[in-house]
């Protein structure tokens, strides 16, 4: 209270509550009060606090729309093709020798080992690592979460599949009981964390809560943190657990869903084609004679039919079809757009709807491909990259690769991590602008490469060998510019500095 309103509250205590109400009023935010028309919902709960009992429910509608809804199949299936892709996350090792230049040797035969274990790197040995990652990656934005074992060296009853003593066990996140809390040991929905909230361990189920053999016991073992990868969809600061991609949809694709179901059914109904006889006023009806059976009428329906059956104050109506209904596809279509908002993608890609302009489908492309970024530069943090160092690691430590002097130890975990790149929309300008870039110097040949979604020292070794077989076979192309000029397998050092003024069209006077 001021002066003047402490002065007047023994005398008038009323006007001055009403004062102090007023001002209350005038000084609060307009968002924060709670109206007729404004509930002003809150969510003063922690992030474990406010998942603890709705994290198995939310993971369980997902998966269901996942099994039944073909909206929800088709945006998880473009989701795994964004973010991961049919080959998968590529990995390209870049170890550096002593002079910062890459020492392409251990890098080649780091590849080719990867490679091969790339063809069985789970548990099981049924997928290979683009499939391993599809499923991680479904699993993760589905249920907000997956879950991995590192099976590492000489592991009892196992026996592993490459001479790279490594191998994933894939785990969904039921294995991870969310109800096993215990402060006392600094376990909080299966997790062990220490004072400053670094994960320790991980307590997981010995088997799937809902498993075809009914086995309700809740035995967990113990597993380290360094044996485990927990990739998690997380959206607020201390969270522990992941929460699934379309938790603020649900409500909306559940309500798409039963009201196309309603629709179908009404469309359905309506296509049944049903006519009724209307009788008249009561003085038309003729009672049939003594012992007369009238039989239930019907009449053929054909083009230029003529009823003349008719009783007396008679008439044939028919029931009117007011099926399909011609504002479902503009409401399906807004409720679609905001599914796609609130779940990282595209309104195109959600509808599979490409009737837009080309500047549209460009700029939808432009920002939807950020989402992806996101979501594909999230995934390769918490997944590939524990994986491909993981890995590596083993197979130093086993012998399968030997470390070469002239490499510097620092960087042999170095890689490039490619995904799924933006497509082109238009080739021939895309095409243009990046030989723009690369004769600018803004951008480089791998570059380029890698946003084809290449391999740069593979294209690389690729163009080297079909360019040694077309010179062998006479055959020239306009790839191959010195052999177009000179006709020969290798100029010297002045014919390729004339040929490479000529290509970018320098005139240089004459020496």
């Amino acid at each position: 209270m001021n002066l003047l309103d402490k002065a007047l509250a023994p005398l008038f205590p009323g006007m001055v509550a009403e004062r102090l109400r007023a001002r209350n009023v005038i000084m609060a935010f307009e968002a924060a009060t709670v109206t007729r028309t404004h509930k002003a919902k809150k969510q003063p709960r922690s992030a474990d606090a406010s998942l603890q009992r709705t994290l198995k429910s939310l993971r369980e509608q997902c998966r269901k729309l996942d099994e039944d809804h073909d909206i929800v199949t088709g945006l998880f299936d473009r989701l795994e093709e964004r973010v991961v892709g049919g080959p998968g996350i590529a990995v390209e090792p870049i170890p550096l020798g002593y002079d910062g230049s890459v020492h392409v040797e251990f890098a080649a035969a780091i590849k080719a080992l990867w490679g091969e274990w790339s063809l069985k790197p789970e548990a099981s040995g049924e997928l290979t690592r683009p499939q391993m990652e599809r499923l991680v990656c479904r699993t993760w934005l589905r249920d907000g979460e997956a879950l991995a074992q590192k099976l590492m060296g000489k592991v009892p009853g196992y026996e592993h599949l490459h001479g790279v003593p490594f191998a994933l066990e894939l785990l969904e996140p039921d294995y991870l009981p969310v109800e096993y809390t215990d402060y006392s040991t600094g376990i909080v929905q299966g997790i062990e964390r220490n004072a400053w909230r670094r994960v320790r361990a991980y307590h997981l189920l010995k088997n799937h809560p809902g498993d075809l053999t009914g086995n309700f016991s809740q035995n967990t073992k113990r597993v380290p943190v360094e044996q485990m990868i927990h990739i998690a969809h997380r959206k607020r600061i201390g969270q522990n657990r992941g929460q699934p991609l379309l938790h603020a949809v649900l409500i909306r694709l559940a309500d798409i869903k039963d009201y196309e179901e309603s629709e179908r059914v009404a469309a359905r109904i309506s296509a049944a084609l049903a006519m009724y006889i209307k009788k008249g006023m009561p003085e038309d009806f003729v009672p049939p004679a003594n012992g007369e059976v009238r039989a239930e009428r019907t009449f053929p329906i054909a083009p230029g039919i003529v009823i003349d059956t008719l009783l007396p104050g008679e008439d044939v109506g028919m029931i009117e079809s007011n099926r399909p209904n011609p504002f479902l596809e503009g409401f399906r279509n807004v409720q679609l757009k905001a599914v796609a908002a609130g779940s990282r993608s595209t309104y195109s890609s959600v509808a599979r709807s490409y009737d837009g302009t080309y500047s549209a489908q460009r700029q939808e492309l432009v920002e939807g491909q950020l989402g992806y970024d996101l979501l594909q530069h999230e995934f390769i943090d918490y997944w590939c990259r524990p994986v491909y160092r993981d890995w590596l690691r083993m197979a130093i430590m086993s012998g399968q690769l030997v470390v070469p002097t002239g490499v510097d130890p620092r960087t042999v975990y170095g890689a490039f991590y490619q995904g799924p790149v933006m497509p082109w929309i238009n080739p021939v300008h895309e095409a243009t602008a990046w030989k723009l870039l690369v004769e600018a110097g803004f951008a480089d040949e791998a570059e380029v490469v890698r946003s084809r979604q290449r391999n740069p020292s593979e294209l690389k070794a690729s163009r080297t060998a079909e360019v040694a077989a077309n010179r062998k076979d006479g055959l020239v192309f306009s790839s191959d510019y010195y052999h177009q000029i000179y006709g020969k397998n290798q100029p010297n050092d002045d014919e390729k500095q004339r040929a490479a003024d000529a290509a970018t069209g320098v005139d240089k006077p004459d020496q």
